[in-house]
């Protein structure tokens, strides 16, 4: 009876637990409850005060991940650079989104274009390289057949 007990108990929170949750199943969750996060409009500062007063439950850290998934992202970032008001949860327009914001959304922009320019940069460049040893492969093995025969 004892080890039947236990055996029962052990599927029991599992049962009641839910899955381990990911930041962006999280953050698709937000997407269909919150209109922001669906609209992708900028989002009143403190939005993390906001969430956890409507699910008290949720993990911060998760969250918190989700929410720089979603600020983080190219789209949120370009609607930032010229966005003049942020919105809260119900999608209620709030305080002004200020200059320093919009200019640090244009920089984040920037250094990714950057960055993605420079990676693309590289992988021609490697490429490139590849095909000039591939080339002179070919060279040296046509000129190594050709005085091997001769030999």
């Amino acid at each position: 009876m004892k080890s039947m007990n236990t055996s029962s108990l052990t599927p029991q929170p599992a049962a009641t637990a839910a899955p381990a949750q990911t930041a962006r199943a999280l953050l698709k969750q937000f997407q269909d409850q919150f209109p922001p996060f669906r609209d992708c409009l900028p989002l009143s500062i403190g939005i993390d005060k906001q969430i956890l007063a409507r699910l008290p439950e949720l993990d911060r850290k998760l969250m918190r991940t989700a929410l720089g998934i979603h600020t983080g992202s190219l789209r949120y970032l370009r609607v930032m650079e010229k966005a003049k008001i942020r919105y809260d949860l119900d999608g209620t327009a709030g305080a002004e989104v200020t200059q320093v914001h919009r200019d640090h959304a244009t920089q984040v922009l920037q250094q990714r274009f950057k960055k993605e320019a420079e990676r693309k940069k590289a992988e021609r460049e490697a490429a490139a390289e590849e095909e000039a040893n591939r080339v002179r492969l070919d060279k040296l093995n046509q000129l190594t057949a050709k005085f091997s025969r001769k030999g």
